[in-house]
C-alpha cells in the first residue's frame, strides 16, 4: 500500500461506519459501492491459520507482515471515526428518528445508481444471467420481509447468530443488526454485552470469527470461478434492499440500549408533490450522483 491510499483508505472506511448506523443497511453494501469489496475480503482471509501459527510460536516478522494491516487499519480508523462522529457530533439516529426521508432518499439513490453501476461489470447478459438475478431479488425480498421467530438461548444459538449475523454484515444488501432483530437475538447481545455475560459473549464472538473467516473464503471463492453468477445474485439482493430504503415507509422501530432499530416496513406513495418530497428527490439523485462520480474517476485511474 502506498501512503496517499491511507486518507482515502479513511475516507471510505467512514462511509462503511455511515452505512453501518443506518437501519437496513451494512458496511458490506457501501465497501462494495466504493469499489473495496474483493479486497476487504482479502484482507480478512489474510488472518488464516498460517497466522495463528505464527502469533503462537511468536514469529512477529510474519505476524505483523502478512496481514495486510496497511489496508485494515486506515479502515478501522476511518469507521470508527464515522461510529463516534454521527453519535458524538451529528447524531444518526437523530437525524433518521426527525428526517427518516431525508436519510432513507440518500442512500437509496446510492443503492440505485450502484445497481446501475454494476451492469458495467457483467460479461453480457442472457436468460440464465436473468434466471439468477430475479433468484437473487426473490432470496432478498424474503429476507427483508421475514418477521422475528421465537429462538432458543442456548450457547449453540447464540453461536449460529454471530455466525448469521457477521455473514450479513459482510454481504452487500443485508443487514446484521436486522438478522440478529428477526432471531430476537439482538437485546440479548446488547444485555449481554452491558453485563459483560461471557457465557453469551464468547460463544457469539467465536460465531462471528468462525463465520467471517468462512463466509470471506466462500464469497472470494464465487467470485473467483463464478463471478457472473455471484455478481447476478448480490445485484438481486442490492435491488430487493431498495424495499427496505425506498424513503416513504411506515416503519416500526425497536429500541435496544438507547439505540432504534428497524423491524419491519411498509411503503407508501405520496399523495401530493410537497417541499418534503422535492428534497427527498434531491437526496436521491445527489447519492446517486455521488455513486457515478466515484465510479467515473475509479475508470479514470484504472485507465491511466
Amino acid at each position: 500500500m502506498r501512503w496517499h491510499e491511507i486518507p482515502w483508505l479513511m475516507a471510505k472506511g467512514f462511509c462503511m461506519g455511515m452505512a453501518d448506523l443506518v437501519p437496513g443497511v451494512s458496511g458490506g453494501t457501501m465497501a462494495f459501492i466504493l469499489g473495496i469489496y474483493e479486497r476487504l475480503l482479502a484482507a480478512i482471509r489474510s488472518f488464516d491459520a498460517t497466522w495463528v501459527k505464527a502469533c503462537l510460536k511468536f514469529d512477529f516478522a510474519t505476524t505483523f507482515k502478512r496481514p495486510h494491516f496497511g489496508f485494515i487499519i486506515p479502515l478501522l480508523a476511518g469507521l470508527f471515526l464515522a461510529v463516534w462522529f454521527f453519535t458524538h457530533v451529528i447524531s444518526l439516529p437523530a437525524l433518521l428518528h426527525e428526517y427518516p426521508e431525508h436519510v432513507y432518499g440518500l442512500f437509496f439513490g446510492l443503492i440505485l445508481a450502484s445497481i446501475y453501476v454494476l451492469m458495467h461489470e457483467l460479461r453480457g447478459f442472457n436468460v440464465i444471467d436473468a434466471i439468477t438475478l430475479a433468484l437473487g431479488t426473490i432470496f432478498g425480498l424474503i429476507i427483508v420481509n421475514l418477521v422475528p421467530v421465537e429462538t432458543p438461548n442456548a450457547a449453540w444459538f447464540i453461536f449460529l447468530s454471530g455466525a448469521i449475523a457477521i455473514c450479513a454484515m459482510i454481504l452487500p444488501g443485508v443487514s446484521g443488526s436486522f438478522l440478529l432483530l428477526l432471531l430476537k437475538k439482538y437485546s440479548v447481545i446488547i444485555t449481554a454485552i452491558g453485563d459483560f455475560n461471557l457465557g453469551v459473549i464468547v460463544p457469539f464472538l467465536l460465531g462471528c470469527i468462525v463465520g467471517l473467516a468462512s463466509f470471506s473464503r466462500l464469497l472470494t471463492w464465487l467470485l473467483s470461478c463464478f463471478y457472473q453468477r455471484t455478481l447476478l445474485v448480490i445485484k438481486g439482493i442490492l435491488i430487493a434492499s431498495l424495499w427496505l430504503l425506498w424513503p416513504f415507509q411506515e416503519r416500526v422501530y425497536e429500541n435496544f440500549a438507547g439505540k432504534q432499530k428497524l423491524l419491519s416496513t411498509t411503503a407508501y406513495l405520496p399523495e401530493m408533490i410537497d417541499s418534503k418530497v422535492l428534497e427527498v428527490t434531491g437526496l436521491i439523485l445527489a447519492g446517486a450522483t455521488l455513486v457515478l462520480a466515484i465510479h467515473w474517476l475509479s475508470y479514470r485511474n484504472k485507465s491511466k
